[in-house]
C-alpha cells in the first residue's frame, strides 16, 4: 500500500526510466548493432544516464543524505561510464567485464534502495530487478572470459529487463493511486 505522503515523483520517475531504457534497447538493436561508433556512445551513455537518474531521484526523494544507496549507485555508474570508455579502447571482452561489475554493484544497490523504500509500494519489482541485475552481472563476467566475442546486443536484454521492471513499478503505483482515488483517499 502507498502511504499518503508518497510523492508522485516516483511514478513519473519509473515511467521515464522505463522509456529511456526501452529507447536504449531499440537503439542498441538497430543502429548500435551495425554502427560501432554509435554502439560505443550507447555503452558510455547507459551508465551515465543511470548516474543522473539516481541523483535526480535521490534529490526528489528526501535529498542525498537520506538516500545513500542511490548516491553510491550514482558514483558507481559514473565510474562505470568512464571505465566503459576506456574499455572500448581495449576489447569487447573488457567492455562486458565492466558492465558485469557494474550490473552486480548497481543491482545490489538497487535492491538496497527497494528494501529501504518498501513502504512506498511497488518495490517488490525493484528488489527483483536488483537481484536479477546482480545475477546478470555475474553472467556478463563469465561471458567476458569466454570464447565468443561480445557485443552491444549481449547487454541489451539486461536493459530490456530493467525497462520492464521500471514499467511494472510505475503501473503498479498508478493503479494503486487510482484505487485510492476511487475510494476517496488522496495519494
Amino acid at each position: 500500500m502507498i502511504p499518503l505522503t508518497t510523492p508522485r515523483w516516483l511514478t513519473s520517475y519509473y515511467f521515464v526510466r522505463a522509456g529511456v531504457a526501452a529507447a536504449w534497447v531499440a537503439a542498441a538493436y538497430t543502429i548500435g548493432r551495425s554502427t560501432p561508433l554509435f554502439a560505443a556512445a550507447l555503452l558510455v551513455a547507459y551508465p551515465a544516464w543511470d548516474a543522473a537518474a539516481n541523483l535526480a531521484d535521490a534529490r526528489h526523494s528526501g535529498g542525498l543524505a537520506r538516500n545513500p544507496s542511490q548516491v553510491i549507485n550514482a558514483v558507481v555508474s559514473i565510474v562505470t561510464a568512464l571505465a566503459a570508455a576506456l574499455a572500448l579502447r581495449q576489447s569487447p571482452y573488457a567492455v562486458l567485464d565492466v558492465f558485469g561489475a557494474w550490473a552486480i554493484l548497481a543491482g545490489l544497490l538497487q535492491l538496497a534502495t527497494g528494501v529501504r523504500r518498501w513502504s512506498t509500494g511497488a518495490q517488490w519489482a525493484m528488489i527483483l530487478s536488483g537481484a536479477q541485475s546482480a545475477l546478470a552481472g555475474t553472467h556478463f563476467v563469465v561471458k567476458a572470459n569466454g570464447p565468443t566475442v561480445p557485443g552491444i546486443t549481449d547487454i541489451a536484454p539486461y536493459a530490456a529487463f530493467g525497462a520492464f521492471y521500471f514499467l511494472v513499478s510505475a503501473i503498479w503505483l498508478t493503479v494503486t493511486r487510482a484505487r485510492h482515488a476511487s475510494q476517496g483517499r488522496a495519494v
